[in-house]
């Protein structure tokens, strides 16, 4: 929208879905080190398929701060010494804006476990004879990733929004 926002200091009407889906249909997982193309937003939307009732509007979201923050990669978060910190003040105010809880259920950790599994096994490039033990040996989630373009993504990630009852 090319509406102003701190991301140190967040304010809910800044908050914008219209953002929030495009600049996560334009953002690679795994700092690209992809296949291909595999934005953020595909992976919300193919999670929120497979979220119990009522879980699928946070399970779109779980990833809505990387909007405004970027998707930082596991190895390199858990040194960041607060930008957890700051990613959990954007997220309770996005969860509270669009109405869901934060910290996320314990359920949608567990879909992302399984999620991060089957971008193992589909999307990513593993160099052989690496330890992989950061991605828990969960058994992978039951999803065809089809590595959207940006746009598809983006319109995917809207729709989902609105079927899952989010409110602009």
């Amino acid at each position: 929208t090319g509406g102003a926002f701190y991301p140190l200091d967040p304010r809910p009407e800044e908050i914008d879905i219209r953002d929030i889906a495009q600049a996560l249909s334009m953002s690679c997982r795994y700092g690209g080190h992809c296949k291909r193309f595999y934005s953020v937003a595909e992976h919300s939307v193919l999670m929120a398929t497979k979220a119990p009732a009522g879980l699928e509007l946070a399970t779109l979201l779980h990833d809505a701060s990387e909007a405004y923050l970027q998707d930082v990669i596991r190895p390199v978060k858990v040194h960041l010494t607060n930008y957890i910190e700051i990613e959990n003040r954007l997220m309770a105010v996005i969860a509270d804006k669009f109405g869901f809880a934060w910290p996320m259920p314990a359920e949608v950790k567990k879909l992302d476990e399984a999620m991060i599994g089957a971008e193992r096994d589909q999307a990513v490039n593993f160099p052989k004879g690496k330890d992989w033990s950061q991605w828990k040996p969960v058994p992978p989630l039951n999803v065809t990733i089809e590595f959207w373009s940006p746009t598809l993504a983006e319109g995917a990630f809207l729709g989902a929004f609105y079927r899952y009852g989010g409110k602009a």
